[in-house]
């Protein structure tokens, strides 16, 4: 059963979330976005407000009758960049029945969002074991998201999570363009390689770390039964002391690291994002304290 995470409530925090960052948008991912082109063409992309200095023969006097402000015509370049999104569907996404995965659906979708703001396409895949399934595809407007969205609500969480072995017979493609792992990272398999093929193709990187509250910081005492989640092999039985919890911690801040390093080594972001907050506050949070948007 799909997660109900496309709903009313949060198709207004989207709306709340591109207001807050209508200036600064364009800088999204180091700035990658800040010499794109509005070209000649005959197809309309959107408005932007009036800067002094803006050729006045772009400033649409219609909308100005009607609304006091001055706003420039934007028409689409030949050139659309690309966004893909790799939605990490794996078991340990949907963690103790947290609100991890539903944040994790919101936060692809969001990102899908702001490329479609940024008038660039966007598509969404889930990575389920070692396959890439393609959930919707070369989303270019707001019209087609509002469509199209809600269908993510449908996807399931379960099995494991290799990246690179999914990834890596699938099309990445070539040039400009952004390519975003949502994932918690949380696996034995490996997905270095596979960001890596992506940064060989020109692709900008993105990697959101999403971990849930309890995995940061689990709170439970005593002899506990664990089973992995995705692996029916593996568990752990245990007296859960101060000692364990400390060990754990060190565990989980080694994984953080070593996939932060490994971002930081190749010129990729890295973002980590705690399922404990709603979306608007997660993604003004990721976008301007952790430095992705510039």
């Amino acid at each position: 059963m799909g997660k109900y995470a496309i709903n009313e409530d949060f198709l207004q925090q989207l709306e709340t979330i591109e207001l807050i960052l209508k200036n600064n948008v364009a800088g999204l991912f180091g700035g990658n976005h800040q010499s794109k082109k509005f070209g000649s063409s005959c197809e309309f992309a959107d408005h932007r407000e009036y800067l002094p200095g803006d050729d006045i023969t772009k400033i649409n006097w219609n909308l100005y009758a009607r609304t006091e402000n001055l706003y420039l015509k934007q028409y689409l370049d030949e050139r659309r960049l690309k966004t893909k999104i790799y939605l990490d569907a794996s078991l340990s996404m949907d963690f103790n029945k947290s609100n991890k995965a539903v944040l994790a659906l919101q936060i692809a979708a969001a990102f899908a969002y702001l490329s479609i703001v940024l008038m660039d396409k966007a598509s969404i895949y889930i990575i389920k074991d070692n396959k890439c399934y393609e959930i919707l595809t070369d989303l270019a407007n707001k019209d087609s998201f509002y469509t199209s969205i809600g269908k993510i609500n449908e996807i399931d969480f379960g099995g494991d999570f290799s990246f690179s072995e999914a990834i890596m017979p699938e099309d990445v493609g070539y040039g400009d363009g952004l390519s975003i792992i949502v994932s918690d990272f949380l696996t034995d398999n490996d997905y270095k390689t596979g960001i890596t093929r992506m940064i060989e193709k020109k692709r900008d990187v993105l990697c959101v770390q999403l971990l849930s509250k309890e995995e940061i910081n689990p709170m439970i005492r005593g002899k506990i039964h664990y089973f992995d989640s995705e692996s029916s092999s593996a568990d752990y039985r245990k007296n859960v002391t101060k000692d364990v919890i400390k060990a754990y911690r060190e565990a989980v801040n080694y994984v953080k690291s070593e996939l932060k390093n490994y971002c930081s080594s190749l010129g990729a972001n890295y973002v980590l994002v705690q399922d404990d907050k709603n979306i608007k506050d997660t993604f003004i949070k990721m976008l301007t304290e952790e430095g992705v948007l510039k």
